[in-house]
């Protein structure tokens, strides 16, 4: 697998129909869970009216690019007040520890007289697919090492049987152009529960790359691939970049590889964010989002 080749696009998937009040616009961080055959149950975060984010899914033949069912109430709603996900929740992935199959979000907060910040938290997915809040506080918060705002995790599981998460964090809000620098960072766990964190991972530039969100990585043939949404800090709308490592802790940056860009026109010709990579039958599939920071929905690429 080279990352030179070039994702196909297929064209957009779904648009949120605002049926209920708390998945009334945006279908952000598609998350795809298999069901069978070519359909995928893909999970995403909508908001309400005061742009609170909770936890819709769509059931969707890929192949067909059709829409099999709509699920109209969210699987999960952002959380009360005073709590870590009171302003939304943004899904990562999800991964399998202890026979249990867990999905990582972040959790917004925005407070009145403070910047918007978020931790990471976690829920179960039962067998049913139905989701639960796996506990009240964050899974992972802020510390010495993440003093800010975390972002976006991603997890997955080595051949040795580790886990290696990957993860965003606010270095400050503003780095001299009116950019946050939000970086890529890695931990490590033995057991999928307990983390140890691992610092920096994925390089950035001021002024090039500075504003990461939502990485997406596999694994194949022994080495690693990431996709990631980023801002320049130049004032550009979210594109998707691409880096590669071969032991999934060190990484280069290599944005032209992406392979893949906003389009000419339509729902994804201003911006493309939220990558999520997956496999099925011997393809890989690209779903993201597009225009207004998944506002125009989402859709789908295959790896020519």
């Amino acid at each position: 697998m080279t990352a030179m080749k070039r994702w196909h696009k297929l064209g957009q998937l779904y648009i949120p129909s605002g049926t209920h009040p708390k998945l009334r616009t945006h279908a952000a961080n598609p998350l795809p869970v298999h069901l069978e055959n070519d359909v995928y149950r893909v999970f995403f975060s909508g908001r309400d009216a005061d742009n609170r984010s909770s936890v819709g899914a769509v059931d969707i033949d890929i192949v067909k690019k059709v829409v099999v069912k709509e699920h109209v109430a969210p699987f999960i709603e952002h959380g009360p007040a005073g709590s870590f996900y009171e302003a939304g929740i943004s899904i990562g992935n999800c991964y399998t520890a202890d026979g249990c199959l867990y999905m990582l979000f972040m959790g917004w907060q925005n407070p009145p007289n403070g910047h918007w910040r978020g931790d990471i938290g976690r829920l179960r997915v039962t067998p049913s697919l139905e989701l639960e809040l796996d506990r009240h506080g964050p899974f992972i918060g802020t510390n010495a090492e993440d003093p800010i705002s975390l972002s976006y995790p991603w997890v997955e599981q080595r051949e040795d049987g580790a886990f290696l998460m990957w993860y965003g964090s606010t270095l400050n809000w503003d780095a001299g152009n009116g950019e946050m620098l939000h970086v890529i960072k890695s931990a490590i766990s033995k057991d999928g529960h307990a983390w140890q964190r691992r610092g920096d991972a994925v390089p950035h530039q001021i002024g090039v790359a500075q504003a990461f969100s939502r990485p997406t990585v596999i694994r194949h043939f022994g080495s690693y691939h990431m996709w990631f949404s980023y801002r320049s800090g130049l004032g550009e709308n979210y594109r998707i970049g691409y880096a590669a490592s071969d032991d999934g802790e060190a990484w280069e940056l290599k944005l032209s590889e992406a392979g893949i860009d906003v389009s000419p026109s339509g729902w994804d010709s201003e911006m493309i964010e939220y990558p999520f990579v997956f496999a099925h039958r011997d393809r890989w599939y690209l779903m993201y989002n597009g225009n207004r920071f998944g506002k125009t929905g989402f859709g789908l690429a295959v790896y020519d």
